[in-house]
């Protein structure tokens, strides 16, 4: 096996954000409406979505390579695309990221069978639609990425699925708060996926991957980018105006500024890499602010 440095690097952990802040958002809910957490709960459904995030990003590193998607690609930003290279710069060999993919889902499997056996069932169809939707976004058969399916699935991955499961595991139910907070986490993720596709989208139009900027072309694409980012605060809006949300939720809306600059950042750099990676790292500062100013606003204000 390589070293443990390399295993970490490969892991990409830095973007585990996009996991655990939809876990902690859904847990705000739960307290804000019961005043109570099951921890022991909690820590699990933390470590099982954070198992199964890092499968995902180290199985997409495996498929990409195999397609020859990674090695073509020269004009990825580090860190932000292109996968972590790791392959390509000969630091590990694709079947031991092929090995560390498959640990990874086993142990976020493992979990997801100790909360069926706590929890009930319905677990299971939770994690059997993260475990699908994200194994499946490269490879084939089904090769969700390839056909301009995979940004909304893996927002609704790790919007939807990770914050209702959240509550779920926590209460054995579903609110409508839930659901409606998962929203904007759902939209930024997918954002995220959208600016980040803009670098690569050379080298996954050469290997016949069709995601959705390589099918808009990378100047419309900005304003597909811009009416995803933006729409992620309308549900923040709707919850506190339908009575879902305490107030404070609103304060979530500061981070606005920072999709105002990325726009304007993407809609001059959309063809220059280096240009438009202030705008990568942007949206997912966005994403993780706006989950944890959401999370707060439910914690202090209910």
């Amino acid at each position: 096996m390589p070293p443990v440095g390399v295993i970490i690097r490969e892991t990409r952990s830095e973007f585990l954000t996009a996991s655990v802040i939809p876990v902690l958002l859904g847990a705000a809910v739960v307290y804000s409406e019961t005043g109570a957490l099951d921890w022991p709960l909690l820590l699990l459904t933390f470590a099982g979505a954070a198992s199964l995030h890092i499968g995902t990003n180290v199985a997409n590193d495996y498929f990409d390579h195999l397609s020859g998607n990674d090695p073509v690609n020269v004009t990825f930003v580090r860190p932000f695309t292109g996968g972590s290279r790791l392959i390509q710069e000969g630091l590990i060999s694709p079947r031991a990221v092929f090995v560390i993919s498959m640990s990874f889902f086993t142990i976020g499997i493992a979990i997801g069978v100790v909360l069926t056996l706590l929890r009930g069932p319905v677990i299971l169809l939770f994690g059997a639609a993260g475990l699908i939707s994200g194994y499946f976004s490269p490879p084939p058969p089904i090769r969700f990425a390839h056909h301009g399916l995979g940004e909304g699935i893996v927002g609704i991955n790790f919007g939807l699925l990770i914050g209702i499961g959240t509550y779920y595991v926590q209460t054995g139910g579903v609110s409508s708060a839930a659901i409606v907070a998962s929203l904007p986490l759902t939209l930024l993720v997918t954002s995220i996926i959208v600016i980040n596709e803009f670098q690569d989208s050379k080298a996954d139009a050469r290997v016949g991957k069709r995601t959705l900027v390589v099918r808009l072309g990378l100047r419309r694409s900005v304003y597909l980018y811009a009416a995803i980012s933006f729409s992620a605060y309308l549900p923040i809006i709707a919850g506190v105006a339908a009575d879902l949300f305490p107030p404070l939720v609103l304060i979530a809306l500061a981070t606005a500024p920072l999709i105002v600059a990325s726009v304007m950042r993407a809609r001059r750099f959309y063809d220059t890499p280096g240009g438009l990676a202030p705008a990568n790292a942007a949206t997912i500062a966005c994403h993780a602010l706006t989950g944890i100013l959401m999370a707060g606003g439910f914690l202090l204000g209910s």
